[in-house]
């Protein structure tokens, strides 16, 4: 058996990258569901952050969707 180290090790980088990714798009979404907080507190609005924010969990759900499909197809 012979390991193709350069194909593991490309899978290993762009998993790591994709991870990295989800994971700070996930944090912004959430970044944005904090300052609608803050500005309801203040009694102001957050409309573009509360958009952004939704559209951040949008990507990150089509992301793993993708992935599952990647998987199963």
């Amino acid at each position: 058996m012979k390991i193709d180290w350069a194909a593991l090790g490309s899978v290993f980088g762009v998993s790591l990258v994709v991870t990295v990714g989800l994971v700070a798009l996930f944090t912004l979404g959430i970044a944005g569901l904090s300052r609608r907080e803050r500005a309801a507190a203040q009694g102001g609005s957050a409309t573009l952050a509360v958009t952004g924010a939704y559209v951040c969990f949008a990507a990150c759900a089509a992301a793993v969707v993708y992935g599952i499909q990647l998987i199963v197809v």
